[in-house]
């Protein structure tokens, strides 16, 4: 069995980092340099950043913070928030970006991931799904941080965006982000199963043991955590860590 991909999900607002709880309230983290210089030490095989109002307020990405971040980052780094051009997104592969996460724009314009994969290849485009139950109890896909219902099932737009190119999929539980309460096991495991490409999960780990159960039950190739290691624990004072030991 492959080693399963622990990965630090971190929230980029302007140019802090936050926490937030079903995307919402955003909690004050830390300075992003100041934070990935202690993952640097921390044995952290990659990191996740997403700007996570870009796109809401509609903005082109922080082109000065990523460039900053950048320069401070030893391990592998994906970016998303605010990407829905080639130009933009060629921008941020100067900087050293090694992948890229698309989102809300690929809703309007799924070509364009065909599009950076033909320049980029697919291994360098991960779509990512934000998805929680509405009222009638049906999973659908949300976009502009969780407030709009496209109706989409994140399942079958997961297939879609494989065949359109993606290659890599982060599928995010916006029920459970931030929550602490363990992933969301069922969808994780219909969309590994489904996928031929890389599956991320991302939404809920607050232990140890929920990683080792999302490996043992699901197919995925990585977890995505933020609370855990942004947080001493849940309800108290932030500590960057990355129990390496423990992941192993």
């Amino acid at each position: 069995m492959l080693r399963l991909r622990v990965i630090p999900i971190l929230l980029l607002k302007d140019d802090r980092l936050v926490k937030t709880v079903n995307f919402k309230k955003p909690n004050y983290i830390g300075d992003p340099c100041n934070t990935i210089r202690i993952f640097n030490e921390l044995q952290v095989d990659e990191l996740f950043l997403f700007d996570i109002f870009a796109s809401k307020n509609k903005s082109d990405p922080n082109y000065k913070i990523i460039s900053n971040i950048v320069d401070e980052c030893f391990m592998p780094l994906s970016y998303g928030g605010g990407i829905n051009s080639l130009d933009q997104a060629k921008k941020i592969f100067d900087f050293g970006v090694e992948k890229i996460s698309l989102n809300s724009a690929i809703l309007n314009n799924p070509k364009l991931i065909y599009d950076l994969a033909k320049i980029y290849g697919s291994q360098a485009i991960i779509c990512s799904i934000d998805y929680k139950k509405n009222i009638f109890g049906a999973y659908t896909v949300w976009t502009n941080r969780g407030t709009i219902d496209t109706k989409k099932c994140p399942i079958e737009w997961a297939k879609e965006l494989e065949k359109r190119g993606a290659g890599e999929i982060c599928l995010t539980s916006i029920d459970r982000e931030g929550s602490w309460l363990g992933p969301d096991l069922e969808i994780s495991k219909k969309v590994s199963d489904l996928l031929s490409i890389p599956l991320v999960t991302h939404g809920g780990v607050g232990e140890i043991k929920h990683i080792k159960i999302l490996q043992k039950n699901t197919n995925i190739s990585g977890v995505g955590v933020g609370s855990m290691f942004v947080y001493q624990k849940k309800g108290n004072g932030v500590l960057i860590n990355y129990p390496f030991e423990e992941l192993v």
